[in-house]
């Protein structure tokens, strides 16, 4: 018989059995359960219809540390055309899961409102969903008793609180999780350009499938002032950015930038009769438009190319210079490629107005009079919420 130690007749026969230890639940951005470590509190204010949540460290992490996740191409090859093309400007892992959270954390709008040709109106339902951040530079944000959420409106100049009738609507501070993206687009347009752009705007919009759209348009509204730095970032599904140069037409009216507009130019007022004027250049067609110097447009032998950019998640376009004077831009409507038409995009435009008609401008075609939606993870769409505006 084979000898045995002392200690083995201490021990077990047979190892023993490794308790059962129960599964763990993983967050993900898909559901609104939010890890202990990203509880933070969220951005309130008395104008947000609803509290809105703080990035999740992983995302704020991956927009710290990888932004830009490229360096930007140059686009100026054309007339009067200035960009700048991230491709793209938020790695797409990140890019997607700040979609999903942005998508399910902020308020949204379908505003309608009210466009006038001549004696002609026409009740315009916008044909995707959008929402809006941000006050122009005669007003600002003013941060009390070392409470991000306690912000008070108040006059740039003399530090005063801005006068109820000051505003046709009521402006809403650029929440943490958004305002982070305005900071880091800014230092990247430090980096790329000499001018160092200042954005005190946010508009978002939601394209839910590829029936959502927007016509072809220019921001050249006068409170932007001249030449302004428009930076849109792309979230979500892929979709089609379509630029044309406008034409020129004669015998049209001189605009500011000592081109032409046509004489057809047309006033948009909202719901309710608010008459809040729509200044930027809607286009349909191509069949009018703007140029910003009939002396140095280009001869009629050469062509002018569309351009068309096909934006996937994370990929960022900064135009600049004399871009939005001379050049119109557009998501078209798409059909077909299944997968990423209803997956949804979103499209954050960051810009800087410079008097109080743009902020009434903004709000009332990106908030409007209307109800708020919110997304909905069961129906997988935006919801109407009840009493909420």
């Amino acid at each position: 018989m084979a000898k045995r130690t002392l200690d083995a007749f201490f021990k077990p026969s047979t190892p023993p059995k490794r308790p059962k230890t129960e599964p763990t639940t993983i967050s993900t951005p898909e559901t609104n359960n939010t890890p202990i470590e990203d509880t933070k509190p969220p951005s309130q204010h008395q104008s947000y219809p609803i509290p809105i949540a703080q990035l999740p460290s992983h995302i704020e992490v991956g927009l710290e540390h990888a932004t830009p996740a490229t360096a930007p191409r140059e686009i100026n090859n054309q007339p009067h055309l200035d960009l700048l093309h991230f491709q793209p400007y938020i790695p797409r892992p990140t890019a997607n899961e700040l979609f999903k959270f942005l998508r399910r954390e902020l308020p949204f709008y379908r505003v309608q409102y009210t466009a006038r040709r001549g004696d002609i109106e026409t009740q315009i339902n916008t044909p995707r969903w959008t929402t809006v951040f941000g006050v122009d530079e005669t007003s600002t944000f003013i941060q009390q008793d070392n409470n991000p959420n306690s912000l008070v409106l108040l006059e740039s100049k003399t530090k005063a609180p801005t006068p109820k009738t000051k505003y046709q609507c009521t402006p809403r501070p650029i929440p943490a999780c958004l305002d982070l993206l305005r900071r880091q687009v800014e230092a990247a347009n430090a980096t790329a350009d000499t001018k160092n752009p200042s954005y005190n705007f946010c508009l978002v919009n939601y394209y839910a499938n590829g029936d959502d759209s927007i016509a072809f348009h220019s921001d050249d509204e006068r409170f932007l002032g001249p030449e302004p730095n428009i930076a849109s970032l792309s979230l979500g599904g892929e979709r089609d950015f379509l630029m044309k140069h406008k034409p020129f037409v004669s015998g049209g009216n001189t605009n500011r930038t000592g081109g032409c507009v046509p004489d057809a130019a047309h006033a948009m007022s909202g719901p309710g009769g608010t008459g809040v004027t729509r200044a930027s250049s809607i286009v349909s067609g191509g069949t009018s438009g703007t140029m910003s110097n009939p002396e140095s447009r280009p001869a009629a032998t050469v062509p002018l190319q569309q351009i068309k950019m096909s934006l996937g998640s994370g990929d960022m376009v900064v135009m600049r210079g004399a871009t939005q004077s001379n050049w119109l831009h557009s998501i078209p409507k798409r059909k077909g490629k299944a997968g990423e038409m209803t997956r949804g995009r979103i499209n954050i435009t960051f810009r800087r107005a410079v008097i109080p008609g743009g902020t009434n401008n903004y709000y009332h075609y990106n908030v409007g009079s209307g109800g708020m939606y919110r997304w909905d993870e069961v129906s997988r769409e935006m919801v109407l919420q009840d009493g909420k505006v």
